[in-house]
């Protein structure tokens, strides 16, 4: 059964999408966006989940006036936009704004938004406003509170990992292809950690010794594996980047890792 619902944030309440099997005492897994937002992709991981015996909010972190603003469309012009910005034009906001000038309205409002999610502030704040999916999985009847897991993708994935620095609740924490939490917090994840990443993907996968190194020093458990010929986003079924073989193996880990922590219980 799959349900739309609303949960508190840190300072706002955030709609989701509930994927609930039949069952009592079930783990809880929290599926957490692509920059895309709460798409038909996401939606079919938590329901993915929810026929595995996991009940499964994916919250819709675009809920109120990001959602009118951040279209695909728009925000794939900018992500084009940011690519082929300067790191100086980036930091700078009048050089910025000068950048974005002669952009559609539209587009510079999502590119804004898009810059704002993506900086090291946005993922802070849409980590604690994951901190109530977490409370809110914890709350439902259906779910044992201390078998909860989270797992994002993209954007997502450096949520996910975020997020295990932030609630000692998290049993374990998957990231795809995302940034590494900030290393001054690696000592405060609870969770065992698996990221997942492309081969092709030198700008996140290149980080992952960084993240192996913080983890083995804070004395954490974190698994990874890379994807030789993998891009980024692999395992997004409803895009070009999509790679059946690399998505078909990288499922089986998630599930091989929640089923020994959340479902195992170890």
């Amino acid at each position: 059964m799959d349900s739309r619902v609303t949960f508190g944030g840190r300072d706002r309440e955030i709609e989701g999408y509930l994927a609930l099997p039949e069952g009592e005492a079930l783990p809880g897994v929290v599926v957490i966006q692509e920059i895309w937002g709460l798409d038909e992709h996401i939606e079919d991981v938590a329901r993915r989940f929810a026929a595995e015996g996991y009940v499964a909010l994916a919250p819709d972190l675009y809920t109120g006036e990001w959602s009118e603003v951040m279209t695909p469309e728009r925000v794939t012009a900018g992500m084009a936009f940011l690519r082929s910005a300067s790191q100086e034009v980036q930091r700078d906001p009048e050089k910025f704004e000068s950048a974005l000038a002669d952009r559609p309205q539209e587009e510079r409002d999502a590119t804004k938004m898009l810059a704002t999610a993506m900086s090291p502030e946005g993922r802070l704040r849409f980590a604690l406003d994951l901190l109530g999916a977490v409370e809110y999985l914890k709350g439902r009847p259906e779910v044992d509170a201390g078998r909860i897991g989270s797992i994002g993708f993209c954007m997502g994935g450096a949520l996910s990992g975020l997020l295990a620095t932030l609630s000692p609740d998290l049993r374990a924490a998957v990231i795809f292809y995302g940034n590494n939490p900030p290393p001054e917090r690696v000592p405060d994840i609870q969770a065992r950690v698996l990221g997942i990443y492309g081969g092709e993907d030198a700008m996140i996968t290149g980080g992952v010794p960084e993240l192996e190194a913080a983890m083995r020093e804070a004395g954490k458990r974190f698994e990874y594996h890379v994807y030789p010929e993998a891009p980024h986003a692999f395992f997004n079924d409803t895009r070009p980047n999509y790679r059946e073989e690399a998505a078909r193996d990288a499922w089986d880990r998630v599930l091989e890792l929640f089923d020994e922590t959340l479902k195992a219980g170890g």
